[in-house]
């Protein structure tokens, strides 16, 4: 990947050249230094880490359904906004598997 010394932007390969997408500045490529470059496809996929889902080792706590009424749900809590908003806590019930926001009414 390289970036346009004169914006900033990510610029694209066109032939022999770097083309910034945005102000048209170009500057030559150069083989060794993207020899260099770590890319996406390049790397090799050794270490996959699956996500398990579900509920299985989610804390639990007293709150009632809306759904079925049961007064005990598994929680979490998740970034939804941006960086400088709280988390927001999630809510599944532990019979119906019925899920909603804390802020949900």
């Amino acid at each position: 990947m390289e970036f346009c010394d004169e914006c900033g932007s990510m610029m694209q390969t066109q032939g022999d050249k770097w083309v910034c997408t945005k102000c048209d500045f170009e500057k030559l490529r150069d083989s060794a230094k993207e020899a260099a470059m770590v890319t996406t496809q390049s790397q090799e996929a050794s270490e996959v880490i699956e996500s398990q889902g579900g509920t299985e080792g989610l804390p639990t706590t007293d709150a009632n359904c809306p759904n079925c009424e049961n007064d005990t749900a598994y929680w979490y809590m998740q970034q939804i906004r941006s960086a400088d908003e709280s988390e927001t806590r999630f809510f599944v019930c532990t019979e119906c598997e019925h899920k909603w926001r804390e802020d949900d009414h």
